[in-house]
Order: structure tokens, then sequence, then C-alpha cells
């Protein structure tokens, strides 16, 4: 096996994984509580922040690793 898919084959599986992370990130910083019919919404901007910023990641690592996989054919 090449070396070049090896290593596209781990950055498309870096890619999906840190896309879950990022993805449950955001989905953790928020937060909704009904109190007597009140509906109370709380955020965490710095959090959705750190989210988007591994989903951006994942989608680089995962692009990153379809390019190497198609180069090396």
């Amino acid at each position: 096996m090449n070396t070049t898919k090896i290593i596209g084959t781990i950055l498309i599986i870096l890619g999906i994984g840190l896309g879950y992370l990022g993805f449950n990130k955001i989905s953790e910083s928020t937060n909704s509580v009904n109190v007597l019919g009140v509906k109370i919404e709380a955020s965490n901007e710095s959090g959705k922040q750190e989210g988007y910023l591994y989903i951006g990641l994942a989608i680089v690592l995962f692009v990153g690793g379809v390019y190497s996989l198609n180069r090396s054919k």
C-alpha cells in the first residue's frame, strides 16, 4: 500500500472525527429550559465558535484526504 493512500485515509478519518466533535460542541453550547411556561435559552458563544472552528478544520482535513487519495491513483 502506498504511503499517500495511508495518509489520505488517516486524514479522512481525522476529518470525520473532528467534524463529529464540532457538531457535538455546537449542540452542547445551547440549552433551553421551560420554567412556568416561560422558555429560557442560554448559549455559550465561545463554545459555538470553537465548534465551528472544529468543523472548518474537519472539512479541510477531509478534502485533503480525498485529494491525496485521488492523486495517488
